[in-house]
């Protein structure tokens, strides 16, 4: 958008989806935007089939929180929620992280490759990810984040 930095629009485009605001998803959409879901073969390429999508999910929309923006320079912020993450910028390439919740229950981990275009969001890789216990085996080498 015309006077944001590639950051300003990652980071109004996180909150906009950790929020809901489909509108304001929309205005920071490329004319040319897509989303690719490669675990699933799934391409969505306009607003519109993204809305029915979002809105028709079974037992309502997910729930998003952001977990943290990447690139080269650090700062932070606090989402909504109060979880403070990492946001920075990298010209037109981001990566997010997310935490999402379904409303059958189950907790996905969720990674967004985000590409810029004209100072919009062009294209987004979205993978989804169960999370799992880590096998006992390993336990000696390793260190449990939270």
């Amino acid at each position: 958008m015309a006077g944001m930095s590639a950051e300003e629009v990652v980071q109004r485009y996180a909150q906009a989806i950790a929020q809901g605001d489909l509108a304001a998803q929309e205005a920071l959409r490329h004319p040319g935007w897509s989303a690719d879901c490669p675990q699933s073969g799934e391409r969505v390429t306009n607003p519109r089939d993204y809305r029915s999508i979002y809105e028709s999910y079974p037992g309502g929309s997910p729930q998003s929180e952001i977990r943290r923006l990447i690139g080269p320079e650090d700062q932070w912020v606090v989402t909504p929620s109060n979880t403070a993450v990492r946001v920075a910028g990298c010209g037109d390439f981001w990566w997010s992280e997310w935490s999402v919740t379904y409303p059958d229950g189950h907790d996905y981990l969720t990674v967004a490759l985000l590409m810029m275009r004209d100072g919009l969001i062009h294209r987004e890789i979205v993978y989804w990810s169960l999370p799992f216990d880590a096998p006992a085996w390993r336990s000696q080498w390793v260190q449990h984040t939270p």
